[in-house]
């Protein structure tokens, strides 16, 4: 919170004048002062003195020694309450305005005095007063008494009130804190004691937390239960002085606390729940704090001191202007001031549930939009209403403020609505349609006994829904049939009017829930302000309904223009129509307008007056009849008689007088009771048409012959006979008598016929209905009765339908007579063609085309096109049909059944309408087919054109019409475009026909170069630099430098654009353009030349500018402009002159001017630059002079020039002397090197540097040998020489020299290495080895082994000559050595079989290593080798091999192979191979195959058994059970392959299926039901294809649990079976299933396993199983058939397994075999 002083209200005075009490008005406009004077001075909120005026004492003939205390405004602004010491409290009357009279209007005198004064803003009539004595009382203003709250021992000395106006709290002398709940209905009346304060709490505050303060200069905050929440203690700042006074601001959230010259303020964190101390307020010179008051709007404080000085300060915790029209004052975190500054009006944005406010905006000058945390407010400066509701919002809400009473919010398809002035959403709705002319909002706008408050908004473009927002229930929703545009609800929100797309105005009743169209086109319409006035615009016509109710009452008259605005002031209303030059003004009738307003305010003689001053017209017609309803209502029967006499209405005006006279004279004898009466009250009932309720007054009051004659009055004699009969009238009989009779003489035969009908005689009935011109009815109640077998009265029935036109009626008739032709020439003529469909289509079956084709017609001639189509259809006529749809506007159907025509072409009439419709409605697919179709695909080309589809239009184009056609169609159409300025759409068209030249031309001609440029990049890219420089020299022509520069920067030509510019002397744009696209160089020249422009200082002013001067010399001298760089080198430093005269100098040099550049070489102090010329242009004499005059130092250079010219001219002798004159003789043995003069080299070494010639000899061996081919002569030629010399170890190094770097004849080489050795073996014997040595490393580096070997050999190193055969490959040669040298046998062999393994040389190292090469073949891949050859080695490693590969193949899952490869290589019954084998057998039968299941059980019979017949125990019992099962599957498919063994293949595949563990269990039961069926076992081929069915549902569900198990029950066929990933042969799985459902219906089948009884406890058990359930005894399965083996078993002689003896029989009888062991046996009847 900042404080900041303003003005002094009331300077401080020279005598203590202590100002005692200060308050403020909660409406803000009035401030109240009062100092030791007792004087009370009123201040404007300005701080302007309005008024003044004396307290009184509370007993005037006493002394006046009293003081104020305290001071308190009530809520409302009106009453002052004034604390006075002498024990007692005035209310002062004052009223709102100023001037008004003041006056005492309480008095609360108490008995001691009083100390302090509360008013809490809830409590009215109420204020708290504090006493002396201890006691809290409450003066009521009502009752003008005093009660006590309640009483304490301690002396009040301060109140304070809650923010929320409900509770006060109370301090008192002991420190003790007292707080007291008014009583709000709900929690009841509190009080008790809150907190001890540590002193006599002088200052007591309330508001976020309860603030104490007193003596000892310690602020403490209290939270709501009295716990000490924070305190600041200032005991021990000496500056400090006790607190006096305390203020809190209306939100409650800041305080400040006086002290001696300052203030102590506090502001509350909300964020935080915490109190902060802001920085403190100090004031020079002002005393001591006495009062302090905050303004209700937080925006200022006021302070009094102990002289009377009363000093205003602003207060705010921040400000911010708001587009310049409005301020905000941010006076706390949740209350912001909100100041026009036009005007200067304030309002009040506070939030009431004390969030910040964190984000105000303000709408159309008028609407406040604020946002805190958790709610939204909204407010209306005009009207200075606020509100403030819970909205958590998206910040993306939308606010609309058309109605001025309401707030519309829409948020994400919802709106709210909120009414200013009220704290809660009046209503929601949904709606996406959120437009001020789609919703209205009516909230009291016109006088009403019921609230009413609605909103019509749309729910889609064609409903609206009405809700009521009181009760928020949907009172009416309207349908319509087009989209909506415009619709207000009428002040009263009973009507609603809506305007269509159409601009049909239609006017909707909500009471009545009726809908009118009011006009047919509507281009304006309005509500007349306050009043039920309708004003429309139609067409040249202003429509005026002064009485809604009446909507056909309408006045129009013509008017120019269109309906601006409707304005009503003054008593005028006026209608505003702009008429294009001027706006014109229509009145409008106010008497009519005013009559509506007196009709709601219920003002009779109002209206009656303003109707009788009017001429009678439709409108005030209208009117009087509205009053009469009203009246009547309102049982005003005078107004009403009145009402129907001006509207010509004599009956009701008489019958209304009839009863105004009886009403009066029942006045005379029941006053004020004559409208109660039943007489009057049952006329009026028949008045208002409701005879019943009248009928009930009548009988209520046992007056039935007054009931019976109303009846009969209005011949409702068939009521009055009812009235009759109900009451057992005795004149009844003779009643109904008369009655008939009375219907009979006038003719009322329909009547009469109903009374018969009734009676029961229903002939009679029928013969009066006949009369009476009824044979409608008649028939009916023929019909009913079934009296059609009566032909006759049938007949004269019929005849008479016919006759009357009533021909389906009698068509009926005809047809239940069977007179079928009659029937059906009745129903044609009277149209009721679905009768006659109907009955020629049972009848007459060819007569139902024509009929159809009639109903057809008969629709086209009522206009009901559409349902004339489909007639047409089923007749048959589709032209018809087409040419009906086309008027119906049904052009899809039309396009099904044009389509629908054969030959196509026959529709072509009906084309071209299709075409045009398709293309108005933008279905240009469909137009261009039918333009085509037509005929015509001009047309559809320029459909195209006009909706800008240009390659559509193109493509068509060029489908039916020649490319120059084409060409010119669309240039001419794109020419015209141009001239019209559609520069975009003759692009598209040029492009189109690819012109894209045209375009380009185009838009050069309209200098709309960029769209130039857009075209030529697109289509002539390759033309795109030259167009760029083309329109930058345009644009340079013409003045337009800078877009002259874009082109040419474009163009990659920025020096165009730096000479376009210096061409025109800008040179700052020159140098611009140079230094952003040329870079610093071309800059560097642009100001260059910008200086030679300028000449003399003020060129160097603009180079040093831009820092350029030296640069600007440097560029000067290199373009030759010496003058010009001497006269800006005179303004640089002499180093830069002396530059300039050295590059000048090495111009003239270059000009070959050298006798001026040498004088410019000195002068610019470089003369060895000067030497350096002469020596190249060789003037050795000039050279020498400079040398020896300017520079000493380089006469040895000179003369060493001139000696190396020498030489190169072949004057030696003149160059030795030049260089021993120069003291660089070295320089000659170099030139002579340098030449390959090694001769004359050495002999000047020898001669002058003797020194130097063991150097030169060295550097002349090197020379000879870098040399290549020509060094090779060279070097041979030397060595020979030291042959002949006998220098024969210099010969030798000489013929080692030689190298492939000489030469690349390898033979050469050879033959020169060997002739080395020769030499060394000969002459230098000791050298012999080591030159060997030497010569075969260089002949093994040239791969020579053969001859290396040898010269190794020669030497007697045998090891080397080994180690080189070996190198080149040559074995033989390397094991001739071992001839010499056999210690290195094993060695030679060692390395042969190194060398077979890393060349993978199998073949040939397995004769050598067996192992290795067997390696070798396995790494390879090799298999089939790599086993034959291990199948001649030992058993082990054939077996490490043999399982290598298996591994191998079953990685790569194949099982059947491996299984082949183990039995072709023999089965090893190593233990180590047993997993393999293990995994082999399971994977082979979970995937079984015909030939993998043979391999499988070969390979584990050879596994078991061996080599011979027995099985090894230790082996059989792991795969002894995997044998068996691989046995009977071989078994069962060589079975299946031979007819006579289909019984054994049954059994076999049966019992596989207690292995179903094992093998597929799905496949198992397939394959088992299958062989079933083969061999007649159909009880099982059901049970196991059933269960197979199961399993292939349980697979595709993924588990077992819906799976059953009661056929397998107590068998060894397992139940919990694993499932297999994918279903077996699902192919099979219908006939499996189509086969089972058969044989569930026949009867003949057995559905259950096939059983016999146990051999040793007779349980009848499942016939394969091999154990029994029930004693458990366990059987041998046969290898035959894999059943039990029962007691009448037999042995294979060879392998002793067990078989069934007539199985075994059967089966050895065919195959001469054992199944088992496969050798040769015979039946065996007899066994022992």
């Amino acid at each position: 919170m900042q404080i900041r002083h303003l003005k002094s209200i009331i300077p401080s005075g020279e005598t203590p004048n202590r100002v005692t009490a200060l308050a403020w008005s909660p409406n803000n406009q009035k401030l109240a002062v009062v100092t030791a004077d007792r004087i009370i001075q009123l201040f404007d909120e300005t701080g302007e003195r309005k008024d003044r005026f004396a307290t009184k004492p509370a007993d005037p003939k006493t002394a006046r020694s009293y003081y104020i205390c305290g001071l308190a405004f009530s809520p409302d602004s009106t009453k002052l309450a004034v604390a006075q010491s002498d024990c007692v409290v005035f209310v002062y009357k004052l009223g709102l305005d100023w001037g008004e009279k003041k006056s005492i209007c309480n008095k609360f005198i108490q008995t001691a005095e009083i100390t302090c004064l509360t008013w809490p803003h809830e409590q009215h009539n109420a204020l708290v007063f504090g006493l002396a004595d201890g006691k809290v009382r409450i003066g009521n203003l009502k009752s003008n008494k005093a009660a006590t709250l309640y009483q304490t021992d301690s002396m009040v000395i301060s109140a304070a009130s809650s923010i929320d106006g409900n509770a006060i709290m109370t301090g008192h002398l002991d420190g003790s804190i007292n707080r007291f709940y008014f009583d709000d209905g709900i929690s009841g009346a509190a009080q008790g004691k809150f907190a001890t304060h540590r002193c006599a709490p002088t200052v007591l505050l309330w508001g976020e937390s309860v603030i104490a303060a007193g003596t000892d200069k310690v602020v403490v905050f209290y939270d709501s239960d009295g716990r000490p929440l924070q305190q600041f203690d200032y005991s021990k700042n000496d500056e400090m002085n006790e607190f006096t006074v305390g203020e809190l601001s209306p939100s409650g959230q800041s305080v400040v606390i006086g002290s001696f010259d300052r203030l102590n303020i506090f502001n509350y964190v909300s964020g935080r729940s915490h109190w902060d101390e802001a920085p403190t307020k100090l004031i020079d010179n002002f005393y001591t704090v006495t009062a302090l008051a905050w303004k209700p709007d937080g925006s200022r404080l006021i302070a009094g001191n102990m002289c009377g000085a009363i000093e205003l300060f602003d207060c705010c915790l921040r400000r911010s202007r708001y587009k310049g029209k409005f301020e905000f004052n941010y006076v706390s975190p949740s209350q912001v001031i909100v100041k026009r500054l036009s005007t200067g009006s304030r309002i009040v944005l506070k939030s009431h549930y004390g969030y910040e406010i964190q984000k105000v905006n303000i709408f159309q000058d008028q609407f406040l939009i604020a946002n805190t945390p958790e709610t939204l407010l909204m407010g209306d400066l005009a009207s200075c209403k606020l509100s403030e509701i819970p909205w958590t919002g998206s910040g993306n809400e939308r606010f609309y403020f058309e109605n001025p009473h309401v707030c519309m919010v829409f948020n994400a398809g919802e709106l709210s609505l909120v009414e200013y002035g009220v704290n809660e959403i009046l209503g929601s709705c949904r709606t996406e349609h959120m437009n001020p002319h789609l919703i209205s909002v009516r909230l009291n706008e016109r006088p009403a006994e019921d609230d009413i408050k609605r909103v019509a908004y749309l729910v889609d473009l064609q409903t609206v829904h009405i809700l009521d927002l009181i009760s928020s229930i949907n009172v009416a929703t309207i349908t319509h049939d087009s989209k909506l545009d415009w619709l207000e609800l009428s002040g009263k929100a009973n009507k609603l009017l809506f305007r269509d797309k159409r601009r049909q105005l239609h006017l909707y009743d909500i009471p009545t829930q009726t809908r009118t169209t009011l006009l047919s086109y509507c281009s304006y319409v309005q509500w007349v302000p306050n009043s039920d006035v309708v004003v429309a615009q139609s067409r040249g016509n202003l429509c005026i309904w002064y009485s809604i109710d009446s909507p056909e009452r309408v006045t129009m008259f013509p008017i120019k223009g269109e309906v601006e605005d409707i304005e009503r002031a003054n008593g005028k209303t006026e209608v505003i129509v702009d008429e294009g030059v001027n706006t014109v003004s229509y009145t409008l009738d106010e008497g009519l307008i005013e009559f509506g307003a007196a009709l709601d305010d219920r003002d009779y003689e109002r209206a009656i007056s303003l109707l009788e001053t009017l001429e009678m017209t439709p409108e005030t017609e209208a009117m009087w009849k509205s009053l009469s309803n009203v009246a009547l209502s309102d049982r005003k029967l005078l107004i009403a008689e009145r009402c129907f006499a001006a509207l010509g209405d004599v009956s009701r005006a008489r019958y209304l007088a009839s009863i105004n006279s009886q009403a009066e004279q029942i006045a005379l004898e029941h006053p004020g009771e004559e409208l109660n009466h039943f007489a009057v009250r049952a006329k009026l009932a028949v008045l208002d048409k409701h005879f019943k309720l009248a009928e009930n007054i009548y009988l209520e009051q046992g007056r039935v012959e007054e009931a019976m004659e109303m009846y009969q009055e209005i011949h409702k004699w068939d009521l009055s006979i009812r009235v009759a009969e109900a009451k057992n009238h005795p004149e009844l009989d003779s009643l109904k008598r008369n009655y008939f009779q009375w219907l009979i003489e006038t003719g009322q035969e329909e009547k009469a016929g109903l009374l018969k009908e009734e009676e029961g005689d229903m002939i009679s009935a029928i013969n009066l209905f006949l009369k009476g011109g009824m044979p409608a009815r008649a028939a009916f109640v023929l019909l009913q009765h079934n009296l059609i077998s009566n032909f006759e009265l049938t007949e004269r029935i019929s005849a008479s339908l016919y006759k009357s036109g009533l021909y389906e009626k009698a068509g009926e008739l005809y047809e239940k007579l069977g007179s079928n032709e009659r029937a059906l020439d009745a129903y044609r003529r009277g149209k009721a063609f679905r009768a006659a469909v109907e009955l020629c289509r049972v009848v007459y079956p060819v007569e139902v085309v024509k009929v159809e084709e009639q109903w057809g017609d008969h629709l086209v001639a009522q206009k009901q096109m559409d349902g004339a189509i489909n007639h047409y259809i089923e007749a048959g006529k589709s032209f018809k049909a087409i040419e009906a749809a086309i008027a119906a506007k049904q052009w899809k159907k039309a396009v099904v059944i044009v389509d629908s025509l054969q030959p196509p072409e026959s529709g072509k009439p009906y084309f071209l309408p299709l075409a045009r419709h398709f293309a108005e409605v933008r279905d240009y697919p469909l137009a261009e087919k039918y333009f085509v179709q037509a005929g015509r695909p001009q047309d559809a080309v320029d459909m195209f054109t006009k909706a800008n589809k240009w390659e559509k239009a193109h493509a068509l184009a060029t489908s039916y019409m020649s490319s120059e056609d084409v060409a010119i169609l669309y240039i001419s159409q794109a020419k015209e475009m141009e001239a019209q300025g559609k520069f975009r759409d003759a692009e598209k068209l040029y492009l189109t026909v690819g012109e894209p030249d045209l375009a380009i031309n185009m838009y050069k001609n309209q200098k709309q170069y960029d769209h130039m440029i857009r075209l030529v990049t697109a289509y002539h890219k390759d033309l795109l630099v030259e167009t760029h420089m083309y329109l930058g020299k345009t644009l340079e022509s013409e003045g337009n430098f800078r877009q002259a520069e874009h082109h040419y920067i474009e163009g990659k030509d920025w020096k165009a654009a730096i000479n376009m510019y210096c061409a025109n002397n800008l040179y700052e744009e020159a140098y611009r353009v140079g230094k952003t696209f040329g870079g610093p160089n071309s800059a560097k020249q642009v100001a260059y030349l910008w200086a030679r422009s300028l000449g003399g200082e003020s060129a160097v002013k603009l180079l040093t500018k831009f820092g350029l001067l030296d640069a600007a010399i440097d560029f000067a001298t290199e373009n030759g402009a010496f003058d010009f760089a001497f006269e800006l080198s005179r303004f640089a430093d002499k180093y830069k002159l002396a530059d300039v005269h050295y590059k000048h100098a090495m111009f003239l040099e270059d000009e070959g001017r050298f006798r001026e550049a040498e004088a410019a070489f000195i002068l610019a102090g470089k003369p060895r630059e000067a030497i350096l010329m002469h020596i190249h242009n060789e003037n050795w004499e000039t050279a020498l002079t400079v040398a020896e005059t300017y520079e000493p130092s380089s006469v040895p250079e000179v003369l060493i020039g001139q000696a190396k010219v020498a030489f190169e001219h072949g004057e030696t002798a003149k160059a030795e002397s030049l260089l021993l004159r120069a003291q660089h003789p070295e320089l000659a043995i170099k030139f002579y090197k340098d030449s390959n003069n090694w001769r004359e080299a050495i002999r000047f070494a020898k001669e002058y540097l003797p020194n130097k010639l063991g150097e030169v000899h060295e550097e002349y061996d090197r020379y000879l040998s870098g040399q290549s081919d020509a060094g090779k002569d060279h070097i041979v030629n030397t060595a020979k020489t030291f042959e002949q010399q006998k220098e024969y170890s210099r010969a030798i190094d000489m013929y080692l020299k030689i190298s492939t770097n000489h030469t690349t004849d390898l033979d050469f080489l050879e033959q020169t290495w060997e002739r080395a050795v020769d030499i060394a073996i000969k002459f230098v014997p000791e050298r012999g080895q080591d030159v060997v040595a030497a010569a075969c490393m260089r002949l093994i580096q040239v791969k020579r082994y053969a001859a290396a070997g040898e010269l190794y050999a020669g030497v007697d190193l045998y090891k080397d000559a080994i180690d080189a055969y070996i190198a080149g490959g040559l074995w033989d040669k390397a094991r001739q050595v071992l001839t010499y040298a056999p210690k290195y046998k094993d060695y030679v062999e060692t390395a042969y079989i190194t060398h077979l393994k890393s060349t993978g040389h199998a073949e040939a190292l397995v004769d050598v290593d067996v192992g290795a090469g067997l390696e070798i073949y396995a790494q390879r891949g090799e298999w089939d080798k790599c086993l034959e050859k291990a199948a001649s080695q030992n058993r082990d490693v054939l077996n490490k091999y043999l399982m290598g590969y298996a591994t191998v193949l079953v990685n790569e899952s194949k099982y059947e192979a491996t299984a082949a490869t183990i039995v072709k290589y023999g089965v090893q019954q190593v233990p180590a191979n047993f997993e393999l084998y293990s995994r082999l057998a399971v994977e082979l039968l979970r995937a079984p195959t015909a030939t993998g299941t043979a391999t499988l059980r070969d390979f584990l019979f050879k596994l078991v058994h061996g080599a011979s017949f027995s099985p090894q125990p230790a082996i059989a019992e792991r795969f002894g059970h995997f044998l068996f099962i691989s046995h009977l599957a071989a078994l069962k498919n060589y079975c299946l392959k031979k007819r006579d063994l289909a019984y054994f293949a049954a059994k076999q595949a049966i019992s596989l299926l207690r292995y179903t563990k094992d093998i597929p269990a799905d496949r198992a039961f397939l394959e088992a039901g299958q062989a079933a069926k083969n061999a007649g076992m159909n009880n099982m081929a059901f049970v196991c294809w059933n269960r197979f069915l199961d399993l292939s549902e349980a697979i595709e569900e993924g588990n077992l649990s819906m799976l059953e198990n009661t056929d397998f029950v107590n068998t060894d066929v397992p139940f919990d079976v694993p499932l297999p990933a994918e279903p077996a042969e699902e192919s099979k799985r219908e006939e499996v299933r189509d086969w089972v459902l058969q044989v569930s219906l026949d009867q003949k089948v057995n559905q259950e396993i096939d059983t016999r009884e146990c051999d040793q406890c007779g349980t009848s058990i499942y016939e394969a199983s091999l154990s029994c359930y029930n004693c458990k005894k366990l059987s041998e399965p046969c290898i035959v058939t894999g059943y039990p083996v029962l007691r009448n078993s037999v042995k294979c002689t060879t392998c002793n397994r067990l078989a069934n003896k007539d199985d075994w029989n059967k089966f050895v009888m065919i195959e001469r075999i054992c199944p088992w062991c496969a050798t040769n046996q015979a039946p065996i009847y007899f066994q022992s």
